[in-house]
């Protein structure tokens, strides 16, 4: 899942989180989650003044952002000296298939 501008939204982005009018956390969900962006929804959010909106995956790769093989990386780094303890490996496991799904990553990396 990434959170991403507006302006960045395009058609055929599936919504990861329901949409609220003027990006409030509360209130009556204006679209839900799992809905295709449509050129008219995007230009809807729009005039009713939604600035970000979070999608599946991570279709959008700003410059300066990690990749998905540094985060990996990272975070093998952080669980070296505890993969010893179970709880610390199961957690590495978790945190490890959570990065490569919500980074579109390939399930097959997840074995690895």
């Amino acid at each position: 899942m990434q959170k991403i501008p507006l302006l960045l939204a395009r058609e055929g982005m599936t919504l990861a989180r329901d949409v609220f009018r003027g990006n409030a956390s509360t209130g009556m969900p204006i679209c839900g989650k799992g809905h295709e962006l449509t050129t008219s929804l995007i230009e809807r959010f729009d005039k009713l003044e939604v600035q970000a909106v979070y999608v599946e995956g991570h279709p959008v790769w700003e410059e300066g952002g990690a990749s998905l093989d540094n985060l990996l990386c990272a975070l093998d780094g952080r669980f070296i000296k505890t993969m010893h303890n179970p709880q610390n490996a199961m957690l590495h496991t978790i945190y490890k298939a959570y990065l490569i799904k919500s980074m579109g990553g390939d399930c097959d990396r997840q074995a690895e």
